[in-house]
């Protein structure tokens, strides 16, 4: 056995977009409360019991500075405000708002355990239009909706006061038929919750069982702040913003004001940073060395560009040549060098989003021998383990948000030889980092590079408007009330977070998207408003945008020629199709599973060929209430009908075209098949459109006349009519 045991960091970064209007004084979701009740305490309160498991834990200042309006200000978010809102009372669009967004939680772990609950949304419906929303107010009473009101509020709080609150126990045991007092004192429960947050950090924090760590104030891309064209140096081509954005003063403010709250809260400056999403690179290292930053995190990906190396990994994961990931490194030279420590991306992505799938013993037992073959495979040296992930997202997804998971880990860790679990900065005090990079690559934690923030149109607009808003600001600068021009740089600085661009382009989407683009665009136009000048068209223009291609999960690459069965006849049939992956194209934050999975594309010279994967078995009866739709945008006017006949084993397709709010049929579709999946052959001639001609389509599944989904969720896929030298031209790209 080694003389040193395999030290474990695991570092939670604690995280949520800035929701407040300060304008207006209010929140326009409800994150940072729902997260407080069931997150936020529970994660260090978990490490109660177990004194050998140290931990670093990642406070972004933006999300403590919301906690805390919440605890001594009495904030409020438009959800709390219809919670709190007599039943009896709702309007009918309130009653809409709730039937709507009250079951945003996951569905099988957070509301289907609660046969109540359930109901509810068994009687609203899983998928909904907002016809059917309309429709389904009729069938809940004021007693119903006041019971909503609970449940929605009630489901978030964590196990740990779930089951040792004596109100939370009795509403649970109650399960309907909740008063509106009830509802005030969960309410206020939830407050006393949040109040216990900060509390706990400092606690353990002066207690020597867990580090803290900050992140820039608001969360930005601190790079593209120094400036956007440092995306350029992992992606060459990328298609920037208009006008070059370039601030390290905004980069330095940032920094500096997360250090000063960071010591207001918890008494002392950190010493250690994750910075946004793992984004670094070489310019922002002086910075962070002049601040006292000692050591960061990123991803291992940015190690492997850095040095101009693969991180090897066999079938399973485990590392092949893990001397270069497990260690610590310095990035920078003399006083203004920082450490760097690498995420483990598979042992982290484990832990966020497979591990949720298995019981949670199983779990824990590949997860621990997995370390023991790191442990054995690295020698006889200090090897550091970097774990690093969201701390709230992903709990609800395991059952009973993730409790017996981690009881059950931490109790191995505690026991585990040639284990230990340790503090980053407390394994940097004993093994200081022994090799030098010569230079860190700009990239982040995802594909090591920038392209979720900037890049896509809707991203790129983003900053334009971001840019030419601070230009306004600054030109101000020495003129008009300081304090209106002290709020309005607030406005800007929460405008560089890097959450909107997040949800800008096709790479996530959520339920919210409208409230994270208004909510940004109001930053901006805040500023204009404190400024006492009016607020430019262009920033009520929404960023999102209906129109606009979506970037595809897996590109197409050459001519396809698939047997139209309705099976997957064999691997390669589909193999060199586009493909549009529903979850990996961005899933929605808290929604239930989609009747599409995947849809595949491709064409040969004749045809254009389309494979719809369900989520569900076509030969269920309810596939009968179905009707799947291929919209088209170009050529303009067309739709695909198909519907399926699960007891009659019947498929039919027709081609329809619309005018003048008219639609009628055009041609039957006589090449489609449904089976295990749906595919058709759509001719080229039949669309009339030729070689080099653009087709521009979204699906989208009815439910007895009712829309339920649509995808992509934003925009359309595109192919191109091609021409006889297709293939000869990929081969050449």
């Amino acid at each position: 056995m080694s003389d040193h045991p395999l030290s474990i960091a695991f570092v939670w970064h604690m995280h949520q977009p800035y929701y407040k209007d300060d304008l207006t004084g209010q929140y326009i979701l409800p994150w940072v409360r729902l997260h407080g009740i069931k997150d936020y305490y529970d994660m260090p309160a978990l490490l109660t019991d177990f004194p050998a498991i140290h931990q670093t834990f990642n406070l972004v200042p933006s999300l403590l500075k919301q906690i805390e309006d919440y605890v001594d200000h009495q904030a409020t978010d438009k959800f709390l405000d219809l919670t709190l809102k007599p039943a009896a009372d709702l309007n009918q669009e309130e009653r809409i708002f709730l039937l709507k967004n009250s079951f945003m939680a996951n569905w099988e772990t957070m509301i289907k355990p609660y046969p109540s609950y359930w109901m509810l949304l068994d009687r609203r419906g899983k998928s909904v239009s907002p016809r059917d929303l309309e429709n389904a107010t009729r069938y809940f009473t004021a007693q119903d909706y006041r019971d909503l009101q609970v449940w929605f509020n009630l489901t978030w709080f964590d196990p740990l006061f779930k089951q040792s609150d004596p109100l939370l126990k009795g509403l649970i045991e109650k399960g309907s038929g909740f008063t509106e007092q009830e509802k005030l004192d969960l309410v206020k429960k939830q407050r006393e919750v949040m109040a216990l947050i900060i509390p706990e950090y400092r606690k353990l924090a002066d207690m020597g069982r867990i580090e803290l760590t900050t992140t820039p104030y608001y969360h930005p891309i601190l790079p593209l702040l120094w400036d956007t064209d440092l995306a350029k140096v992992a992606t060459p081509d990328i298609a920037l913003p208009q006008e070059r954005f370039s601030h390290p003063e905004d980069a330095r403010e940032q920094l500096e004001r997360a250090l000063a709250y960071h010591e207001k809260c918890f008494g002392a400056r950190p010493r250690g940073m994750w910075p946004a999403e793992g984004s670094v690179a070489q310019e922002i290292v002086p910075l962070l060395a002049d601040a006292g930053i000692k050591w960061i995190g990123t991803d291992e990906g940015v190690l492997a560009r850095s040095l101009g190396v693969t991180i090897d990994r066999d079938f399973s994961g485990i590392m092949k040549n893990p001397q270069v990931l497990y260690q610590p490194y310095r990035a920078g030279a003399g006083d203004k060098a920082v450490s760097v420590v690498f995420r483990d991306h598979t042992l982290s992505d484990l832990v966020g989003f497979v591990y949720s799938k298995w019981d949670y013993k199983n779990a824990v037992n590949d997860f621990i021998d997995r370390l023991h073959r790191i442990r054995k495979s690295v020698g006889n040296k200090p090897r550091l383990v970097s774990i690093i992930l969201d701390g709230e997202n992903a709990w609800e997804y395991y059952q009973n948000d993730g409790r017996d998971f981690f009881l059950y880990l931490y109790e191995r860790l505690s026991k585990e030889q040639g284990i230990r679990c340790t503090g980053v900065d407390e394994y940097l005090q004993e093994h200081p980092a022994e090799e030098t990079l010569c230079n860190l690559h700009a990239g982040s934690w995802i594909y090591a590079n920038y392209r979720i923030w900037i890049g896509h149109e809707e991203d790129n607009r983003a900053w334009d408007l971001l840019g030419r808003t601070r230009d306004v600001l600054a030109q101000q600068a020495g003129n008009g009330n300081p304090e209106a021009l002290a709020k309005a740089w607030e406005e800007i600085y929460i405008a560089e977070g890097s959450d909107w661009c997040w949800w800008y382009g096709d790479d996530h989407f959520s339920e919210n998207d409208a409230e994270f683009d208004l909510l940004f665009r109001t930053h901006l136009m805040n500023v204009y408003r404190l400024l006492g000048l009016d607020v430019p068209d262009e920033l009520h223009v929404p960023v999102l945008r209906e129109d606009r291609e979506a970037r595809p999960t897996v590109q197409l690459t050459s001519l396809i020629s698939p047997v139209i069965d309705g099976q997957v006849t064999n691997y390669f049939e589909w193999l060199s199709a586009g493909l549009y992956d529903v979850a990996r194209g961005g899933g929605a934050m808290h929604r239930g599973d989609s009747i599409v999975s995947r849809i595949y594309y491709g064409f040969d010279l004749k045809n254009l060929f389309l494979r719809i994967d369900p989520s569900q078995s076509l030969a269920d009866d309810k596939v009968a209430d179905l009707a799947f739709y291929l919209n088209f945008l170009a050529p303009k006017g067309l739709d695909i009908e198909i519907r399926i006949n699960p007891r009659e084993h019947r498929v039919t397709a027709s081609l329809w075209r619309g005018e003048n709010s008219e639609r009628t049929v055009v041609a039957p579709i006589n090449t489609i098949a449904a089976g295990e999946i749906i595919e058709l052959a759509v001719p080229f001639e039949l669309l009339a459109v030729k070689p080099n001609d653009e087709v521009n389509f979204f699906l989208t599944v009815e439910r007895k006349g009712s829309e339920v989904e649509k995808w992509p969720y934003r925009g359309f896929i595109q192919v191109k009519v091609p021409t006889d030298d297709f293939e000869a031209m990929m081969w050449q790209v």
